[in-house]
């Protein structure tokens, strides 16, 4: 079994490294930061700055979306992150929801979360990427084909089966454990369609 946390962005960073040097100590695996950035502060910075105090706990976006960030920003951002800690960069995505729709936005279709998710991996993989209407591929030869681990976050069917399809692992909000175990198999059910 895995455990992990997740920080709002209001902490002082002293905080934020003082915690995570705890948890990795008492055996923590990931350390997430929720991805709002008009509500809190941007989670980049920090979640920096605490890889650099820690050798272990995995980091990342719980979780950011395909509406904030132009893509190539988010890939290079996000491979950045993932050399930097020595491979310790994990990407939580979802649809969207509170850092889009308090500035006017509506959260991305499944089919754009899809797309996001496979973008950003080739990305960060340093492979030649061509996503909406660029005209060249975009590459990161620097990335040293980091293949990041991918988290989608999803509650109805069609997103659950985006997460089978697309994610390493799901992340849910709730725990009835009937309902976890209904989101956790029709995740996998469409991982196994997919041939994963």
């Amino acid at each position: 079994m895995e455990f992990a946390f997740t920080f709002r962005g209001d902490m002082d960073k002293k905080r934020v490294v003082a915690i995570c040097r705890q948890a990795e100590a008492a055996d923590f695996d990931y350390a997430w930061f929720f991805d709002t950035h008009v509500l809190w502060r941007d989670l980049y910075p920090q979640m920096a700055v605490a890889m650099e105090h820690t050798s272990k706990l995995r980091f990342g976006p719980c979780v950011t979306n395909p509406q904030v960030r132009e893509w190539s920003v988010a890939g290079s951002l996000f491979g950045a992150l993932a050399v930097q800690s020595d491979g310790r960069f994990d990407l939580g995505v979802g649809r969207g929801d509170s850092s889009v729709r308090v500035v006017g936005k509506r959260p991305a279709t499944v089919a754009r979360m899809e797309n996001f998710c496979e973008t950003m991996k080739g990305l960060v993989r340093g492979d030649p990427v061509i996503y909406d209407d660029r005209p060249e591929p975009v590459v990161f030869d620097w990335t040293g084909g980091y293949e990041m681990p991918l988290w989608v976050a999803g509650y109805g069917p069609k997103a659950l089966a985006a997460a089978g399809r697309q994610g390493d692992g799901l992340i849910v909000q709730l725990a009835e454990p009937s309902l976890c175990r209904w989101m956790g198999d029709a995740a996998k059910s469409a991982g196994v369609d997919a041939g994963r």
